[in-house]
């Protein structure tokens, strides 16, 4: 008979997933063992191969319930029936809100979804893919000028750069609060987007061995 689910297994998993993940952003992938793991967890190596029969799902799950959870504010607090400013402002925000206590599973993204099998990795990007989609079109609604250029990409993912990498500078203590970076950042997708073609931008083309 299979052996039943303890009726806290979703919580249990769930605290293995954190920890895990502050030990992937601490060790790196490579030196976090399931060893290592179990005891930051507080259990047997046995009890955690009861949830995760391996390091690579522990680490696909980390990413993929961090992605989940982006998606789910993301959509939340999208509404494309306000100004494009403040729509971009409002996704910004949210954004930022959902990386406060994800530090390292924002790390772990980054870092660790290379890691994984190509199959695996091309379902998380596909999650990733849904975020920056949104992101895009916020932004082409502050900018409308960069519809059908070469730029919209470009400046979609300089924005993502910007919320992103937040974390390696902003302090909650800080004179910057969350709500003051999300209005700087869209400020200057905003204000820099609507100078982006005034003098046209010539891209470097590109040979052969860069490509």
């Amino acid at each position: 008979m299979a052996r039943s689910r303890a009726t806290d297994y979703d919580d249990k998993r769930r605290a293995i997933l954190d920890r895990s993940a502050e030990l992937f952003a601490e060790y790196g992938y490579d030196r976090a063992s399931m060893n290592k793991i179990a005891e930051a967890c507080g259990v047997s190596k046995a009890n955690l191969y009861h949830y995760y029969k391996d390091k690579e799902g522990l680490l696909f799950d980390v990413i993929r319930y961090h992605l989940e959870e982006l998606l789910e504010v993301v959509e939340n607090a999208d509404q494309p029936e306000l100004p494009p400013e403040a729509r971009l402002r409002e996704l910004c925000a949210a954004l930022l809100d959902a990386y406060r206590d994800a530090d390292a599973q924002h790390n772990v993204q980054i870092n660790g979804l290379r890691l994984l099998p190509l199959t695996r990795q091309t379902e998380l990007k596909n999650m990733e893919r849904e975020l920056v989609a949104t992101f895009s079109s916020a932004v082409l609604g502050v900018a409308p000028q960069l519809k059908g250029t070469k730029l919209l990409t470009p400046v979609t993912m300089s924005l993502f750069g910007m919320l992103n990498w937040h974390y390696l500078w902003f302090k909650a203590t800080g004179p910057v609060t969350r709500a003051d970076y999300a209005n700087i950042v869209t400020k200057l997708i905003a204000d820099g987007s609507a100078n982006l073609l005034k003098q046209p931008l010539k891209l470097a083309k590109r040979s052969a061995a860069s490509r």
